[in-house]
């Protein structure tokens, strides 16, 4: 199961690199360096803060299964296809009767469509993002580019421009195992997906509702910590997974903390590897707002 999404019925009847540092941002790289974050002790994450820099990597530099964060950068090619701007519907898209299909399978996290059924572009991205659907990844992948094998072929290339050595996509939808990525890899996307206030706004939402049925942000942490995202991704290669976000002040400044962690009891149940994720990543957003204001005093 690639990303594992909670159904309520309703009642309705039916980087290894550092980020780039921006100037006069506050000189905490050597102090970062020596810093005691609760790293986990299997896979791998990678943390980093705008305008400032690394907080640090931990675990190998080999490439992985990803699982469902690989729709982060399903979105962000369809985004950068088909941009829309903050509070907009987007284009109209019709559900086709493979999407429709693929609505109720038992063995991977789906959002229920209707063949026929208009669709705007923000709700099917919501059901990516948020509800994780792997049928809405690839009816967008061929509402997109006619087909999934065409659509990858985008994903793989954007992959490249934003330097990403170590990934390779191989669906739209992070089934496959054979999708492959590193924790430095995946945060440097992280930080090209938040630059888009839309995808900003749609990974921040906490539930959406398809015919029948609501669906809650796999991502547990959302809304809590000042977590305001980011992706969620669990299968048994992959183990648990998730991309977070954070909204901190940093001396006296708004910035977007982001943190990777892959790898968390692959092999497993996807559920107690997603819970792991989730875990290790309270973990980690905690000790870094704790640590951020003193870490700039220079007293860390």
């Amino acid at each position: 199961m690639a990303g594992t999404v909670a159904w309520l019925v309703l009642d309705t009847g039916g980087p290894s690199a550092a980020a780039p540092r921006t100037p006069g941002a506050p000189p905490v790289a050597a102090a970062a360096d020596g810093l005691d974050l609760p790293w986990p002790a299997e896979g791998q994450a990678s943390i980093s803060v705008e305008g400032v820099g690394s907080l640090g990597s931990r675990g190998s530099r080999t490439p992985v299964p990803i699982a469902s964060v690989t729709k982060v950068m399903t979105a962000h090619v369809l985004l950068r296809e088909h941009p829309m701007r903050p509070g907009e519907d987007g284009a109209d898209i019709v559900a086709d009767q493979r999407a429709a299909d693929e609505s109720y399978s038992g063995t991977e996290s789906t959002v229920p469509v209707e063949a026929g059924r208009t669709y705007s572009q923000r709700e099917l991205l919501e059901y990516l993002m948020v509800g994780s659907a792997n049928n809405v990844a690839r009816l967008l992948a061929r509402w997109d580019a006619g087909d999934e094998r065409a659509f990858v072929a985008k994903m793989n290339a954007a992959a490249r421009e934003l330097g990403l050595a170590d990934t390779t996509y191989t669906g739209p939808s992070g089934l496959e195992a054979t999708t492959t990525s590193t924790a430095a890899d995946q945060l440097r996307l992280a930080r090209a997906a938040m630059e888009d206030p839309v995808f900003r706004e749609v990974v921040a939402v906490r539930e959406v509702t398809a015919p029948g049925v609501r669906v809650a942000n796999t991502n547990k942490l959302l809304g809590r910590h000042g977590v305001i995202g980011l992706k969620t991704g669990s299968s048994t290669p992959a183990g648990g997974n998730l991309v977070w976000a954070v909204r901190q002040e940093v001396a006296g400044v708004p910035r977007l903390v982001l943190g990777v962690v892959l790898g968390q009891r692959a092999g497993s149940n996807p559920i107690a590897g997603g819970a792991a994720a989730t875990a290790v990543s309270e973990d980690l957003v905690r000790a870094v707002r704790e640590a951020l204001p003193d870490l700039v005093a220079g007293r860390s």
